[in-house]
């Protein structure tokens, strides 16, 4: 079984293709949400897939349900702002505001809206988030994993932590220091 990440899917939401056109370049919602679809093909219906928040909006209930049955892998759902009544009673495994999750010996704190401190941040831990569809820069221990930063295909860690690399270090919000260079400021 292999975890994989996602957010800001947005199924069935229209005003994402005026919202994010650049990453988004689809002639409607149809082509969208069957494009988004079938870069699930990549999970495995054993594989873990973790939606950090807005799955889904304004989706009639019958076809949100369909196009949620066939995703593969087990779906757990970290909520968003968009995540209305529809979405949240799908068959989720698991529905959480924030969850504190080790992937492939990471320890991850998972949430929709970024965090500026977050637990065992001095200690390498990584906060994942979505929301901001690319607009919110990261540092090496956060970032967003969303639909408009990574593509339409849920990622493994390994490619968040490749993308993660690339970007400035953490600065510690209260001193100013530079966690990775032993409290050096940048």
């Amino acid at each position: 079984m292999s975890t994989f990440l996602t957010a800001d899917c947005h199924f069935f939401h229209g005003a994402m293709l005026k919202f994010c056109p650049e990453t988004r370049p689809y002639a409607g919602v149809e082509e969208m949400n069957d494009a988004m679809a079938a870069a699930w093909s990549g999970v495995r219906p054993t594989d873990e897939v973790i939606v950090v928040g807005d799955f889904a909006h304004r989706a009639d209930p019958k076809d949100l349900r369909k196009l949620f049955d066939s995703l593969p892998g087990v779906k757990r759902l970290i909520k968003g702002n968009h995540d209305g009544p529809n979405t949240l009673s799908l068959p989720w495994a698991s529905i959480h505001d924030v969850a504190y999750v080790t992937v492939d010996s990471t320890y991850c704190v998972l949430a929709h809206y970024p965090w500026r401190s977050w637990p065992r941040m001095k200690r390498g831990a990584l906060m994942l988030y979505g929301h901001h569809h690319g607009r919110l820069p990261g540092n090496n221990q956060s970032c967003d994993i969303g639909v408009d930063v990574f593509g339409p295909a849920p990622v493994r860690l390994s490619q968040i932590k490749a993308h993660l690399a690339t970007l400035p270090p953490l600065v510690d919000p209260e001193s100013g220091n530079d966690f990775e260079n032993d409290g050096v400021k940048p």
